[in-house]
């Protein structure tokens, strides 16, 4: 996908990913695919120009607080410890204080997105377990297609499932993880999509 850089952002933002790629490939190819269908599913729910740019912007780097995570937790071949599951969810703080201290203009918009992508529809999410509408558009159509990525792409401790299996997981936490509104819309635009599908 090619970068549209601003010149205010020209020395924050495309430093961020390149500094994601040299960190772990994988996450900057899935923050890649994940900016693609966000924007899509953003022009989707007719998001005004300045969201849809944030929501661009943060599809791009949502998991950029992986830099700040170890090694042995970032890249573990198995299952996570209690603990170290803990350590992985300070990504999305990472994320947000990373974006914080960025020269985009729209800086506190995308570090709040990324902050809050994880939050979960029932409340169960992290790190502030909002819920429901209170959780941002933005997070609640990054939700759904980051794990849907996420399951469809193989990685160390697991193989990438096809996309049928992939939505009846998701299909399974609607109304719990994820919001059934942008579920259904999801599930429509990812059926149209260009991008291919497992």
């Amino acid at each position: 996908m090619t970068l549209i850089v601003t010149p205010d952002q020209e020395n924050s933002y495309p430093s961020l990913v390149t500094a994601l790629d040299v960190r772990d490939a994988y996450t900057r190819g899935h923050c890649d695919r994940v900016c693609m269908l966000a924007v899509e599913m953003g022009q989707a729910f007719a998001l005004p120009a300045s969201d849809l740019e944030s929501l661009r912007i943060a599809g791009q780097l949502h998991d950029v607080g992986k830099i700040g995570i170890r090694d042995a937790v970032l890249l573990k071949p198995g299952r996570l410890t209690p603990d170290e599951w803990e350590e992985m969810k300070a990504h999305t703080i990472y994320g947000e204080q990373i974006i914080r201290e960025t020269f985009l203009t729209n800086r506190n918009e995308v570090a709040g997105i990324v902050r809050h992508h994880h939050e979960a529809y029932d409340g169960n999410g992290y790190p502030d377990r909002l819920a429901g509408n209170d959780i941002p558009l933005s997070c609640r159509i990054l939700l759904v297609i980051d794990a849907y990525d996420a399951m469809t792409t193989g990685r160390p401790y697991h193989k990438a499932r096809s996309h049928d299996e992939a939505m009846r997981v998701l299909q399974g936490e609607s109304g719990t993880k994820l919001d059934p509104d942008i579920l259904s819309a999801f599930s429509r635009l990812i059926e149209a999509s260009p991008l291919p599908v497992a």
